[in-house]
């Protein structure tokens, strides 16, 4: 039995069901999507369809059909945050290493058919904040009764593009054993009279039109010959020279070998090269061994490609941190890196929590699994058996330009807050309103007791999340924040809004102008006094750099507390040249209704803007916070009356970098 297969638990469990008894196949023009509803992250079969109808919820869909024009919901799924451009700052330990082995994650973070576009009234999700150690994210699913040609919505491709890591859609062709029909292969590679790959183009637009970053390319359906082989090739080599030019890449799966037939390698060996060859890059299947991977890298190097363009599969589905890893056959201690690594559904450690979870639990086992036991980067726990990436990998920031701010939210919580009120006491989880966050989760420097350091739900100043430190300080204790390279001039000031829940704490601001002396050691900090309080509201105190010049390394805090006890937030930091100004209006806010299902669009404002805000005017004119989104429409479910209420009166507000909101846009909606 294949491995492989049976680790498809989530995603192909229901394929069968989804299958209905054989009936006539329906045609790709035969189906289509009802406009009105709620939009879901777009899914296609190449051209024909399973034998039957799909099943409740699915649509079926034609991607040889797809145009963008046609598309009804492609304003709710394109992305509208383009990729960061990235440094690398002096690794925070002596064991990260930059310039070698990479780190490529396939995650689910939903089903092939109802995921939700633009978040949902939940906030159990999968929130991935260690952004600076992956290299590439593939959206992985894909089920022969839904969809095998997954593009990845939105909110994922914000805010992996804020932290400067591209999106990968992905092609799932299911092995026979999951319902997979080779005839889906060939409708994949079919030829045009010119001997072109229709497909190839037109995958090309979606990435373009949706604004990810290419094809993860997983080729599973047994059967084929060489002659199917030969033609999968042309497909690749095509979608590889149509894209690279719009700055798309592609990833080989490794499956499919030269002679048509799927018999995974565990290699890069003569049976998939040229695979390799065409593509950007390649995952390498589970069953590798140490010897594999070390003659997979010379192959590579021989075909004149980086060994580093090789991800080893390493499946983490079913154990996380648990998994045995053969580590140094990927990532050797004391030799240079073999291969990159490729971390197969990671984002188990929100699915091994039991029901019941909550968004800080599911974040301290994310820190767990890419921080390592000891929860601090710059202090990696000795023989520890899982080696997080923190401990492998040198971490990555795009926060190089000002203005910059952040609100340390996560991307999801159990209600939303404006400048510390509650405007919205409902769940909910949205990527895409992801800060740039700190990419060394979490390096705390002191000589005394080490207190927690995390993101925090129960409060906060906008958003969902905070950032809260709780313990004993027994001594002064440095909180590293961001890696940065912020320029300074005579006007740079920095804003913190932070609160004391208990305790009295002396706070001051970290600043460096200068890189560490080498890896592992501390950043020269500058200290600045920002004030001492105890227990009380929000307070935002701007601290001005003066008598600092050239670029801003690094930021931190350095609290102090009277009485050992302390909780601490910071729910805010900005970091800014001269007042804050505001961003210009959105206008023409638009409301499309079906029954008390709203669909809201509206023309973007000039000029730079975060994202948008859209609320509900109340009829005591209070507003309630209905959504937040980066692109320029909003889907909102089951809206009904307040009572007495003939009309609602709705508004969208375009916020700045700096967080502050423009003028709104209005409309009437009569019920």
């Amino acid at each position: 039995m294949n491995p492989y297969l049976s680790r498809r638990t989530l995603l192909m469990a229901s394929a069968a069901a989804a299958l209905a008894p054989a009936l006539p196949a329906v045609t790709a023009s035969a189906v289509t999507k009802a406009a009105g509803g709620a939009p879901y992250a777009s899914y296609w079969y190449p051209d024909s369809f399973p034998s039957g109808t799909p099943g409740e919820g699915i649509t079926w869909r034609s991607l040889k059909s797809w145009r963008a024009e046609d598309d009804a919901d492609l304003a709710f799924n394109a992305s509208a945050v383009p990729l960061a451009k990235r440094f690398t700052p002096t690794p925070v330990n002596t064991t990260a290493r930059s310039g070698q082995a990479r780190i490529q994650s396939l995650v689910s973070f939903g089903p092939t058919a109802s995921n939700p576009s633009q978040g949902s009234a939940t906030a159990d999700y999968y929130a991935l904040t260690h952004w600076s150690y992956l290299d590439e994210l593939v959206f992985w699913g894909g089920s022969s009764g839904e969809g095998l040609i997954l593009a990845p919505n939105a909110p994922i491709v914000d805010a992996a593009h804020r932290h400067g890591v591209p999106v990968l859609g992905n092609v799932f062709l299911p092995p026979v054993a999951y319902g997979g029909d080779l005839r889906w292969t060939r409708d994949l590679v079919q030829k045009d009279s010119f001997g072109r790959f229709p497909l190839a183009e037109r995958m090309v637009a979606l990435a373009t039109a949706y604004g990810f970053d290419g094809w993860f390319i997983n080729a599973e359906t047994g059967g084929g010959d060489s002659a199917l082989a030969a033609d999968m090739l042309g497909f690749v080599k095509e979608l590889s020279s149509l894209g690279t030019p719009k700055g798309l890449r592609v990833c080989w799966y490794d499956s499919m070998t030269v002679n048509g037939s799927v018999s995974w390698q565990g290699a890069l060996n003569d049976h998939n090269k040229p695979f390799f060859q065409a593509a950007d890059s390649m995952f390498i299947d589970f069953r590798w061994s140490r010897s594999s991977l070390a003659a997979s890298g010379r192959n590579a190097q021989q075909l004149g490609r980086s060994r580093y363009d090789l991800w080893a599969g390493v499946d983490v589905e079913a154990n996380g941190w648990n998994k045995s890893v053969d580590w140094d056959a990927i990532i050797p201690e004391h030799a240079a890196d073999i291969v990159s690594l490729g971390f197969y559904r990671p984002e188990w450690t929100r699915n091994h929590l039991p029901a019941g979870r909550t968004p800080a639990q599911f974040h301290a086992a994310d820190d767990r699994f890419w921080s390592g036991q000891s929860l601090d980067p710059s202090k990696p726990t000795p023989k520890d058996a899982w080696r997080a990436p923190a401990t492998a990998v040198a971490d990555r920031s795009t926060v190089d330009t000002v203005p910059f701010a952040t609100v340390f939210n996560t991307g999801h919580g159990v209600r939303w807050y404006e400048r510390g009120t509650v405007t919205s006491d409902a769940p909910w989880n949205h990527l895409g309103v992801q800060d740039r966050l700190p990419s060394r989760q979490w390096v705390v420097r002191t000589t005394g007791q080490r207190p927690s350091v995390g993101y925090d739900f129960a409060d906060a100043w906008h958003g969902g999340s905070s950032l809260l430190v709780d313990g004993t300080l027994t001594a002064p204790t440095t909180v590293d924040l961001y890696a940065t390279r912020l320029p300074l001039t005579a006007d740079t000031v920095v804003e913190l809004t932070h609160r004391v829940a208990a305790g009295q704490v002396t706070v001051e601001l970290a600043v460096a102008v200068a890189e560490p002396s080498g890896p592992g050691r501390p950043h020269p900090y500058t200290y600045i006094p920002v004030g001492t309080a105890g227990p009380g509201g929000w307070t935002t105190t701007r601290v001005p750099l003066t008598g600092l010049s050239g670029t801003v390394r690094a930021l931190g805090v350095r609290l102090t507390a009277t009485d050992g006890a302390v909780t601490w937030r910071l729910g805010g930091l900005a970091v800014r040249g001269k007042a804050a100004q505001c961003p210009a209006a959105p206008s023409r806010l638009s409301i499309d209704a079906v029954g008390g299902d709203l669909r809201f669009s509206w023309r973007g404002a000039p000029g730079a803007v975060r994202h948008y805000a859209l609320h509900r005017v109340l009829p005591d004119g209070t507003r309630r916070f209905l959504g937040a989104t980066c692109q320029r429409a909003f889907f909102v479910p089951a809206l009904a009356p307040e009572q007495g209420e003939r009309s609602a009166r709705f508004e969208v507000r375009a916020i700045g970098e700096l967080y502050t909101a423009s003028t709104p846009a209005t409309a009437v909606h009569p019920w």
